[in-house]
């Protein structure tokens, strides 16, 4: 049982926390967004996946190893400080009393010791970033955001509404965005239509002996 650490921001830990996020997607690199066309997505035994397509160095066939597998556990790293006591997770903390609190430390440098989120990899497989569903889009945990939150309220995706799921996919594209430099957004913004992995997780107890 492979144990993996993986970031997420504090609007995502809250999501997490509240049941409302058991997916995320990431981006695949090493493709040309616009070209790269995946032949087949088989696993392959040591944890890859085949794919053909035009990537940045020529037309061909690439293995691309997988971020994780289905029954890995992933341990959440967010932004956090030591405390005497144990550990303050910065999420926990009103607005108003971060102010008084320095040093907090950033989420990648969270050791295995401190995390107090445990996910089991449920499901892995790639597709490209507009192809996510309404029903997708609310389990990536956006069903509480609106313009405000992410900055994005000027800018229309293009998505309809659904009736399920009212704006949910439009609010995943804004959460996209927000999380993309501004000098990638041509190569993995939303319009780009990037290839990502969709990873799904169910929150777990720390394994023993970890």
């Amino acid at each position: 049982m492979a144990v993996k650490p993986i970031l997420f921001n504090t609007e995502m830990v809250r999501a997490i926390l509240d049941g409302r996020k058991d997916a995320t997607r990431r981006i695949v690199k090493g493709f040309i967004p616009n070209d790269a066309v995946w032949g087949y997505t088989a696993f392959t035994p040591k944890g890859y996946i085949s794919c053909r397509g035009t990537f940045a160095d020529g037309y061909g066939e690439k293995f691309f190893k997988l971020p994780c597998e289905p029954g890995n556990i992933l341990y959440v790293r967010e932004t956090w400080k030591k405390a005497p006591n144990g550990y303050y997770y910065y999420e926990d903390w009103q607005k108003n009393v971060i102010a008084d609190i320095t040093k907090w430390k950033p989420s990648i440098h969270m050791p295995k010791e401190a995390a107090r989120i445990w996910l089991k990899v449920t499901d892995v497989r790639v597709e490209r970033l507009q192809d996510i569903t309404p029903k997708g889009a609310e389990s990536e945990g956006v069903g509480n955001l609106f313009y405000d939150d992410i900055g994005y309220g000027e800018k229309n995706y293009g998505t309809e509404v659904d009736t399920e799921y009212g704006i949910a996919k439009e609010q995943f594209a804004w959460l996209w965005e927000s999380t993309i430099k501004k000098s990638d957004l041509d190569r993995y913004g939303w319009d780009a239509n990037p290839w990502v992995w969709v990873i799904e997780f169910e929150r777990c107890e720390k394994p023993e002996g970890v």
